[in-house]
């Protein structure tokens, strides 16, 4: 009697990986980690609703394909399917694209135009990086989630539509909402159903996977035999972080393919085309936490908080050296050093420090302080001065936006 149900549980088993197996060979996915398989689970069992379905996960994870897997197992499969890259449509057109408009709602509307939604009507539409679009479209979105109803760009007469929409972003929606970039009663709507694409570098064995399978593929295109991993080649596949998840994967993959003549690849040789591999970085620079912590408008803003930050470093490494040499009663003396003044250079270094022993009086190191909100100021005031007040020309000689130098003129009260 105990054997019935362990052995139903057993067939149970084979027949959804069976399944899963056939949905993979069909839309091309390569793996058998867990996060992947229970995103294909997910995908097939929220078909047959009419349910909207949020996809997330990194760039390059292949969040793609699960639309399309979606659009197949639903009766909807044979109509029309829609992708649209929301980050690729200009702002100013996105709601004609989308919605339609009518012949002169607009400059260059000569005729009047089908957007998106009305010629995916039954069938389903596929929102890409939806994070980018702009909170306008957004709300005529939303409209379209809760009533299936939109204008087109131009109209004031409600078109109906049935569509089923299929979102998908590589952000932070909790963030965006929080920093007003993005509804977060649209995001209710859209995330009815999630699913999560888990990224390459937590998938396992399927990096080797997938390298073979793409070494594989570039061998049958270019008509060349297909590289081979060595063992240390593949441990280095799993180590590396793959930022750019299997679409970064399949690029390195073809290189090799084309530019290596030795068809063994060891760990050596793929270092090389692995960007920054296995280095260590200035965390001030790359670290993600950094940079979260405040938006910046420019890159000079970005510089002259590090600048700030290094500042602050070496104020605190100047008073633990002084604490070193007032344990063991020695003297910091210093010379200046002033160094010579290039063009287009604005920070100067003055300090050369020299340490000598047995000497009595101790003196106190002192470093100029260096204000950034000052130097900013003044690198401003000189670019106006130059272009005679002209925002626009100063703007393009500091590298920022007109808008940002206007800020900038208010917040330090320049005339």
């Amino acid at each position: 009697m105990l054997f019935c149900p362990f052995f139903c549980n057993f067939v149970s088993c084979v027949l959804k990986y069976m399944n899963i197996q056939t949905i993979k060979n069909r839309f091309g996915i390569i793996g058998n980690s867990a996060g992947l398989n229970r995103a294909i689970e997910i995908a097939v069992q929220v078909a047959s609703t009419e349910l909207s379905v949020l996809i997330t996960g990194e760039s390059g994870t292949g969040k793609e394909v699960f639309p399309q897997i979606i659009h197949q197992f639903s009766h909807r499969k044979h109509n029309t399917y829609i992708a649209v890259n929301c980050g690729a449509i200009p702002e100013g057109t996105i709601d004609s694209e989308l919605f339609g408009h009518e012949k002169g709602s607009f400059t260059g509307a000569t005729d009047k135009r089908k957007g998106y939604f009305e010629v995916a009507d039954k069938g389903t539409i596929f929102l890409d990086e939806v994070a980018e679009m702009p909170l306008a479209t957004q709300a005529r979105l939303l409209r379209v989630l809760e009533t299936g109803e939109f204008l087109r760009v131009g109209s004031s007469i409600p078109q109906k539509t049935n569509v089923r929409v299929v979102a998908a972003t590589n952000v932070d929606l909790q963030k965006s909402i929080q920093n007003g970039r993005f509804r977060e009663d649209l995001f209710y709507r859209l995330s009815t159903i999630p699913i999560h694409i888990p990224p390459l570098r937590q998938r396992g064995d399927d990096i080797i996977l997938l390298a073979r399978k793409f070494a594989s593929d570039f061998s049958e295109k270019y008509r060349m035999p297909a590289i081979r991993f060595t063992p240390d080649a593949q441990q280095a596949l799993l180590e590396y972080s793959w930022p750019g998840n299997v679409r970064q994967l399949k690029n390195i993959i073809e290189q090799i393919s084309i530019i290596e003549t030795d068809r063994d690849i060891n760990s050596d040789t793929l270092k090389r085309y692995l960007p920054e591999a296995f280095t260590t970085k200035l965390p001030a620079i790359v670290s993600q936490e950094y940079v979260d912590q405040k938006t910046f408008n420019t890159e000079r803003e970005i510089l002259f908080q590090i600048l700030f930050d290094m500042r602050k470093d070496i104020s605190e490494l100047k008073q633990q050296v002084q604490d070193i040499m007032n344990e063991r009663n020695l003297k910091l003396t210093h010379t200046t050093y002033t160094a010579p003044i290039k063009e287009n250079v604005n920070i100067i270094n003055k300090s050369n420090l020299t340490i000598e022993e047995n000497i009595q009086d101790t003196e106190i190191l002192e470093f100029e302080t260096l204000s950034i909100q000052e130097k900013e100021k003044e690198l401003i005031v000189k670019a106006l001065e130059k272009h005679n007040g002209k925002r626009k020309l100063a703007a393009a000689e500091l590298g920022i936006s007109e808008r940002t130098l206007y800020r900038k003129i208010k917040e330090y009260n320049l005339s």
